[in-house]
């Protein structure tokens, strides 16, 4: 079957927030999230009381990615993490004299410009902060409000990440500066080792997660176990709202990658792997639970089968 790439709407706040900051010289948002390697793999990261499944790699957060992603598409930046609020304040108003400064992770539910805001959710989100002035924050919130505005107080409420399960509070980037021009197929081809890194679980946090923690096909075990005891709300929510939208989105953008710069036995895995997460979303909303599991269990398998096409497509790229 053919891929058909996804146009549309989605939680991708990471990469539409990381465009707006290089500005004209971005590459596409697919390519930005290629680069951040969020497309290989599913994690059950077992928090205790709060277990959290993401179909992204195991042992991953955004932040994580970022200098990884930014040296492949040829840009430097500056990190900045205050030391309190003020430290926080003020490093932001001297940073955007030099630009817009990307800010996160913020609490998505502390940004009270966004209707449905009601107090913190655990939810990470990141923005473009504009400007700073009369004690209000300008910002392009890619969560679809741009020159959104906030008091100083409540944004420096929510850019706290107390809630959250990573991340350090008052972190942002500021000063991007281009130091090499690379085509968005050359950012592609330097982005796949670290795609197969993930792949092979050797992310730099794989030996920080929780006891009982899983990945890949292991995840997908896991969640159907759980979802035959029955699933919690907490669980299903963040699921229904965020990680099957953003999974097959990243796994449909990660399959076009490949097809263009001649992974074609991986992109086709990795089309089916996203067919299969967009699946889920119609039975985990409508509590058809029966219906997930048996398209977790075909998912499972074949997080490996990428894996092997990969590195084989990689190492014949590698010859040549």
């Amino acid at each position: 079957m053919e891929s058909t790439p996804y146009v549309g709407s989605g939680p991708y706040c990471y990469a539409n927030s990381f465009a707006t900051v290089l500005g004209a010289k971005a590459p596409s948002t697919a390519v930005i999230e290629f680069a951040t390697s969020s497309a290989f793999g599913m994690q059950v990261i077992n928090v205790p009381k709060a277990p959290l499944v993401f179909f992204d790699p195991y042992g991953w957060d955004p932040l994580q990615s970022f200098d990884e992603a930014l040296k492949a598409m040829g840009w430097r930046c500056t990190e900045v993490i205050g030391k309190d609020e003020k430290d926080a304040l003020d490093s932001l108003k001297a940073a955007l004299q030099n630009g817009p400064a990307f800010v996160g992770p913020v609490e998505m539910g502390l940004l009270k410009h966004q209707p449905n805001a009601r107090g913190a959710i655990g939810a990470d989100h990141y923005v473009v902060v504009l400007g700073v002035e009369n004690d209000v924050v300008e910002m392009h919130d890619p969560h679809g409000h741009p020159y959104a505005t906030m008091p100083v107080r409540e944004f420096m409420a929510a850019w706290k990440t107390d809630s959250l399960g990573y991340g350090k509070s008052y972190s942002m980037r500021t000063s991007f500066e281009q130091i090499e021009v690379v085509t968005e197929e050359e950012v592609i081809r330097r982005s796949i080792a670290n795609g197969l890194k993930h792949l092979n679980l050797q992310g730099a946090a794989v030996g920080e997660m929780p006891p009982g923690s899983a990945a890949n096909e292991a995840a997908t075990k896991w969640l159907c176990d759980r979802m035959e005891v029955g699933l919690s709300p907490s669980m299903r929510a963040p699921l229904v709202y965020f990680a099957v939208q953003v999974g097959a989105r990243r796994s449909i953008d990660a399959a076009t990658c490949l097809s263009r710069v001649g992974y074609t036995t991986s992109a086709t895995v990795m089309d089916r792997i996203a067919r299969t997460i967009g699946a889920l979303q119609y039975p985990l909303t409508q509590k058809e639970d029966e219906a997930a599991v048996a398209i977790l269990k075909r998912l499972g398998p074949m997080y490996e089968e990428l894996r092997v096409a990969l590195e084989t497509e990689a190492s014949k790229n590698t010859c040549t």
